[in-house]
């Protein structure tokens, strides 16, 4: 059976459980002859006995589920003859794709080695197997420990206390998770920046003004040296950026202003959704419409007015993705608009204030917040696009401010570098990392400075 079908199972059966927890509590409050009372409601028996039957079986699952393809891998590499056996890890992932294609059917038998398919026999059965094993155990496990939840039921048992001491641990577990994978995530990426600059020189990646990450992935192949220079790459995402920014806050801000404070409730009720509609297209339709409709009007305008521009160009680009971040301005600054109390706008128009000098005065300095929060999310949104740019802008590396001429981005190039098979020893796979380091940090902070900006600035109200 697979992990997603008995994870099914096994929350029927903890279903299950709860309901025979939740019938024995009752049959304990009323037996023959009296009443007797419960230290806890019979949903928390039930809920008692779901948690003994679901949590050692969903562990076991989890745990099964994570190593089960390492130990297989490792078996089958180890039933291969003493010749075929790899010689490093690249070869080894190499023989493994070969072996699984052989076995899913991807690659006929004939094509590859006896060894290799017979491994590939031993892959399936294994698979099968494990799948077997892993069925019988888990629901061993949930029937089990059921039983086990369930002929504890006592009617002095306290499980309500039970009950939500488990779940604030189970809390605080995915609590941790989210924690733990930040901090991993951010170590993995820190670590491989690292193994970059061991192989590329700290200045020459923050101070080099040309990015071709073109190296020899094996010593018998000829290759260029590699240029590993980032400021052409930041300065795209600036530029590229600015521009968005340029088009999506003064015309999100604005309208979430007349919508808010301006429009009737007809036309918001009209032109809000249709707005909010911009968020819901693919980034992937922005970008046809970028390569295939703005940036030929624009180098068509450009070469009528007399000046050299590119097919592609960050004008364009920048202007589509100012587009695509108008809803995230628009819809949240309208909230936070509106959350402001009523009373401040009736107190400001009480002593004569005008609608446009209440807006001003009053409303914008208590929106404040919410406003920045919704401009520095719509910043991370343009420096995270990458589609856009892709077919908008190109992947060429220029430095340069001129908003007609091809530029490229950060996000960009960490997708060209992963994309096809790699080799992580390499400088030039190893470059997405350090570009995704300094893009964390860049984003962090941009973080502190609206931080900064929101203290600074910020009214506060009783």
């Amino acid at each position: 059976m697979q992990p997603a079908n008995l994870f099914l199972v096994t929350i029927v059966l903890v279903l299950v459980a709860y309901g025979l927890g939740y019938t024995r509590s009752r049959s304990l409050a009323m037996p023959l002859g009296g009443i007797r009372h419960l230290k806890s409601l019979p949903f928390y028996y039930g809920a008692r006995a779901a948690l003994w039957c679901g949590i050692p079986a969903l562990i076991v699952l989890a745990l099964w589920a994570m190593f089960q393809g390492k130990v297989i891998q490792l078996l089958v590499i180890g039933s291969l003859p003493p010749e075929m056996m790899p010689a490093s890890e690249g070869e080894a992932s190499l023989l493994l794709s070969k072996i699984s294609n052989v076995a899913s059917g991807a690659l006929p038998p004939g094509f590859a080695e006896p060894p290799v398919v017979e491994a590939a026999e031993r892959l399936t059965a294994l698979r099968q197997q494990s799948r077997w094993y892993m069925t019988v155990l888990v629901v061993a496990v949930a029937v089990l420990a059921g039983f086990f939840g369930w002929v504890r039921i006592r009617p002095r048992l306290n499980a309500r206390a039970q009950v939500e001491s488990t779940l604030k641990w189970i809390f605080f577990a995915c609590a941790a998770l989210a924690v733990l994978t930040t901090a991993g995530i951010i170590f993995s990426v820190a670590f491989e920046t690292i193994r970059f600059f061991g192989k590329v020189s700290f200045f020459e990646f923050f101070f080099g003004t040309s990015w071709s990450p073109q190296t020899a992935l094996r010593a018998d192949q000829v290759a260029a040296e590699g240029a590993f220079g980032m400021v052409p790459l930041f300065t795209g995402t600036l530029l590229i950026s600015a521009i968005a920014m340029l088009v999506a806050v003064p015309v999100g801000l604005l309208s979430a202003i007349y919508l808010s404070e301006y429009a009737s409730k007809r036309v918001r009720g009209v032109v809000k959704p249709l707005l909010e509609m911009l968020a819901g297209i693919p980034t992937v339709v922005y970008g046809f419409f970028a390569a295939l409709t703005v940036a030929p009007f624009i180098s068509n305008l450009a070469a009528s007015l007399g000046i050299d521009a590119s097919s592609q160009s960050a004008l364009a680009a920048g202007g589509v993705m100012g587009i695509m971040i108008i809803p995230f301005v628009s819809s949240l600054s309208d909230d936070v608009i509106n959350a402001v109390p009523q009373t401040l706008r009736d107190g400001s128009l009480a002593l004569g204030a005008t609608q446009s000098e209440t807006m001003k005065k009053v409303i914008f300095p208590a929106a404040l917040p919410g406003i920045m929060g919704g401009i520095l999310l719509a910043v991370s949104r343009a420096i995270g696009e990458t589609m856009i740019v892709v077919m908008a802008a190109g992947l060429a590396a220029n430095l340069t401010a001129n908003p007609l001429e091809s530029v490229t981005t950060v996000t960009v190039q960490i997708v060209t570098l992963l994309t096809g098979d790699q080799e992580f020893d390499s400088a030039k796979t190893l470059a997405a990392f350090a570009l995704g380091a300094m893009l964390f940090l860049a984003t962090l902070i941009l973080n502190v400075i609206a931080l900064h900006i929101v203290r600074k600035y910020r009214e506060q109200y009783d």
